[in-house]
This record gives structure tokens, C-alpha cells and sequence, in this order.
């Protein structure tokens, strides 16, 4: 679930995965594993995904809608 919520907030704001990547300091390939579901983000990234889209972690993990 949490690879669809990164995807959806990236192309809204229309970020290539490298430079979701360079924003809080990951590599490109872990944007596209988490996307693709193969692997998810330690939650420290998940952190650093809350800071930089202004949304809840409760969002970025499916447990609520806004």
C-alpha cells in the first residue's frame, strides 16, 4: 500500500524518482522497489515521506484517507 501512496504523491507533484530520492536522501532504486512493492521504507524514510509530502504516516501506510 505504501508504494501506491509514494507513486500517487510523486506524480502529483509531477518528481521524477530521482529527484523524490535526492529529497530525503535515498537512492532512486529504493523509490522504485518501494513503488513496485519489493521492498518498504525503514521508518525513518517514512519520516522523512511525511516532512516532505505534508501528509500523515497513518496516510502513507493505508490506515486513513487524508
Amino acid at each position: 500500500m505504501i508504494g501506491k501512496q509514494i507513486k500517487e504523491l510523486r506524480l502529483e507533484r509531477k518528481l521524477s524518482q530521482a529527484a523524490l530520492a535526492k529529497q530525503i536522501g535515498v537512492s532512486q532504486k529504493a523509490i522504485d522497489y518501494w513503488e513496485r512493492g519489493i521492498n518498504e521504507p525503514k521508518a525513518s524514510y517514512i519520516v522523512a515521506l511525511h516532512e516532505f509530502f505534508h501528509v500523515s504516516a497513518d496516510y502513507l501506510l493505508g490506515i486513513s484517507e487524508e
